[in-house]
């Protein structure tokens, strides 16, 4: 007896309380927030990434969750000093999502050369079926982006633009807003 498909779902507005559900406002020993990536001893630069997430008819998506992975100040995956993972859900009243971390360094691509510093994202929330996964690079390092295989890959500088997040120049700071769809999209990549 052959069992069949079942329908797919998309995330739906219960995701937090499967993945953060200190979030989703039950009780539980861990407070299921890992937006805090840089502790005690991490090395590298302390910056602050926050954003917001649009969806196509330009409106807050105000339950999303995003996750970030990425390389230590040396370009380094899963060094002992710095996971580099990360999971932050959005705001339920602003929208905003943030992470502290560091700046990550510039890792290898799977042919050896460089790629620029940046951080990798998923992105959950309801009317997606499968996560969304993008990256975000830094505004102050457009010599290195330049350089970058992915975004040599994406080509177009306007969709390049949708991948650049904004530095603050009074503080570390960079502003990484997501659209979903419609004329400003995000470029998603499907890795």
């Amino acid at each position: 007896m052959a069992l069949k498909e079942t329908p797919s779902q998309t995330a739906g507005p219960i995701v937090h309380i499967g993945t953060m559900p200190a979030i989703a406002g039950l009780k539980t020993k861990h407070p299921g927030s890992k937006d805090v990536l840089a502790h005690e001893g991490t090395l590298g630069e302390r910056i602050r990434i926050e954003g917001l997430i649009y969806d196509g008819a330009g409106a807050l998506v105000k339950d999303a969750l995003v996750e970030i992975w990425q390389a230590n100040a040396n370009g380094q995956y899963g060094s002992n000093d710095f996971s580099g993972f990360g999971r932050a859900a959005t705001d339920f009243e602003s929208g905003l999502f943030w992470f502290e971390t560091i700046k990550p360094g510039a890792p290898p691509y799977r042919d050896g050369r460089k790629q620029a510093p940046h951080v990798s994202l998923a992105i959950f929330a309801r009317g997606i079926n499968i996560h969304l996964q993008t990256r975000l690079y830094f505004s102050d390092e457009a010599a290195a982006n330049a350089k970058d295989p992915v975004l040599q890959l994406v080509g177009a500088p306007d969709l390049v633009a949708t991948l650049i997040a904004q530095r603050d120049p009074s503080r570390p700071l960079y502003r990484f807003d997501i659209h979903l769809q419609g004329d400003r999209e995000t470029v998603f990549f499907d890795f």
